[in-house]
C-alpha cells in the first residue's frame, strides 16, 4: 500500500485535527499558506510527527512506504493529551502498521495502554505438602492453582485489580475443583499516598521476611490507606469472613490495623497493631471465653549485612489469649530466586514459634501451635519457572508424650 503524504495527513494523521493556528514561520518552502493541508502540515511539524527533508522541503506529492507511515504513526503515538477521537484513530493506525512498528523496534505500547487497557499476569502452581505428626497418620496433599491477575487502567491515578483462582486436588477428579474471586479492588496512586477499596491482601508488617508473615496472611474486604516515605504507615479497616484458613466465623469479624515501617539500605524496623471483633472469637483461636475482641501487637526488624545476607525477626503478643499469647520468628536469609533470572536462588534457616497470636500466619512450612526449625530454598530453573521447598522439624506447644511434628512442602510455579 502507498499513499501520498498529503492524503495520509488528510485521512490519518490525526494531530492536525486540532486545527491550531500557528504564528511560527512556514517550516517547509513547498507548502504555501494557501495550501489546503497547510494547517495540518505545520501542526504535525510543530509536534515533531513529520520532519521533511534536509533542504527544507516537504515533498507532499510523493508516494511514501508503509515504513515511512509507521514512523509518523509512532511519533503520533507518543503525543500526550490528545482528544479521544484522535487517540482512537491513532490506535487504529497503530494496529494497521503494527508489523512495521515492531520491525522498527517500536512496541505498540501506547496502543496497549489506551486501546487495550487491561494487562494480564498469572501462574500455574503445583504444591505438595506432607504433615507428619508423631503417632499419627501422615496427611499428604497435592494441590494445583491456576491464577489470573488482570489489571486495568481507569485514569492516570486509578486502576483496578483482581485475582481469580481455579483450585483443585491433582490426585482427585475434576469435581473437586473450585473457581473463586480471591481479590478485587480499586487503587488510587498519588505522591507518597495510596488508597485501596475492595477485597484485597491482608498481611502484617513482617511479611517481607523469607518464612512469611507471623500474624496475618490472608484477604479482607474494606479499605486501605498507606502513606509516607522513609517511614511508611498503613491503615486497614473492614471485614474478615469465612475462608479455608479462618475456620468459620458465624458472625463475620470486623477488622482494623495500623502498621508503621522504617526502611533504609541496611536496617528495617516496624510495629503493628491488629484488632478483630467477633462473638465467635471466644470459641476459636484460643481467645478467652469472655472476649469478643482480639488485640495483637507486633514488632519486626531486619539487618542487611550486604545485598545478599540478612538477619530478620518478628514478635507478636496478645493479652486476650488464654495460653499461647506469644509468637516469634528469627531467620538468617540468603538472597532469593528471581523469576526473571535463570539460575538465581535463595535459602534461609528460621526458628519459628507460632502461638495463638500468630492468628493467620504464613503456614506453608510450619504448623500453627508448634515451634521448631524451618529450612527453605528457592531456585529459578528457567525464566518464569520457580521451584521452592521447605522443611519443618519441631514440637507442638502443648507438652505431651507424642509432641514431635515434621512438615514437607514443595512447589513449582509457571509464571506469565
Amino acid at each position: 500500500m502507498k499513499k501520498t503524504l498529503v492524503s495520509a495527513l488528510a485521512t490519518a494523521l490525526v494531530v492536525g485535527a486540532a486545527s491550531t493556528t500557528f504564528a511560527a514561520a512556514n517550516p517547509f518552502s513547498d507548502v504555501p499558506r494557501d495550501h489546503w493541508a497547510y494547517d495540518a502540515v505545520t501542526q504535525l511539524a510543530a509536534d515533531g510527527v513529520v520532519e521533511g527533508y534536509g533542504d527544507g522541503t516537504y515533498r507532499g506529492d510523493r508516494n511514501i512506504t508503509r515504513y515511512e507511515m509507521a514512523q509518523m504513526v509512532a511519533k503520533a503515538m507518543a503525543k500526550e493529551n490528545m482528544p479521544v477521537s484522535d487517540r482512537a484513530l491513532v490506535d487504529r493506525l497503530a494496529a494497521e502498521f503494527a508489523d512495521e512498528l515492531n520491525n522498527l523496534g517500536v512496541r505498540v505500547s501506547n496502543l496497549e495502554k489506551h486501546a487495550d487497557m487491561v494487562k494480564w499476569n498469572g501462574k500455574l502452581e503445583y504444591t505438595y505438602t506432607s504433615l507428619r505428626e508423631e503417632n499419627a497418620k501422615k496427611v499428604n496433599a497435592n494441590e494445583y492453582v491456576f491464577r489470573l491477575e488482570p489489571t486495568a487502567e481507569v485514569n492516570k491515578n486509578w486502576d483496578v485489580h483482581a485475582r481469580l483462582d481455579a483450585e483443585g486436588n491433582s490426585m482427585k477428579d475434576d469435581t473437586t475443583s473450585t473457581v473463586s474471586l480471591k481479590r478485587a479492588w480499586a487503587q488510587g496512586n498519588y505522591d507518597n499516598f495510596t488508597v485501596k477499596l475492595g477485597k484485597m491482601e491482608m498481611t502484617s508488617g513482617e511479611a517481607y521476611q523469607a518464612p512469611g508473615a507471623l500474624v496475618l496472611d490472608d484477604n479482607f474486604s474494606g479499605a486501605e490507606v498507606s502513606f509516607g516515605n522513609l517511614v511508611k504507615a498503613k491503615v486497614q479497616a473492614g471485614r474478615l469472613s469465612t475462608s479455608p484458613r479462618t475456620k468459620t466465623f458465624g458472625d463475620t469479624a470486623n477488622y482494623q490495623s495500623l502498621g508503621l515501617q522504617y526502611e533504609t539500605e541496611k536496617l528495617t524496623a516496624g510495629a503493628g497493631y491488629y484488632r478483630l471483633g467477633s462473638k465467635d472469637l471466644g470459641s476459636l483461636y484460643g481467645v478467652k471465653a469472655d472476649k469478643d475482641k482480639l488485640n495483637i501487637w507486633s514488632l519486626n526488624g531486619a539487618y542487611h549485612f550486604d545485598k545478599n545476607v540478612a538477619l530478620t525477626g518478628a514478635y507478636a503478643y496478645s493479652s486476650d489469649i488464654d495460653r499461647y499469647k506469644k509468637s516469634g520468628q528469627v531467620s538468617l536469609e540468603y538472597k532469593g530466586a528471581d523469576e526473571a533470572d535463570k539460575g538465581s536462588w535463595g535459602a534461609y534457616v528460621s526458628y519459628r514459634h507460632l502461638g495463638d497470636s500468630a492468628f493467620l500466619a504464613t503456614d506453608d512450612g510450619v504448623q500453627r501451635l508448634t515451634k521448631g526449625i524451618e529450612l527453605g530454598t528457592s531456585y529459578t530453573l528457567w525464566k518464569n519457572v520457580v521451584l521452592s521447598a521447605k522443611y519443618f522439624n519441631g514440637k507442638t506447644l502443648e507438652k505431651k508424650a507424642d509432641d514431635k511434628v515434621q512438615k514437607l512442602f514443595g512447589r513449582v510455579e509457571f509464571l506469565f
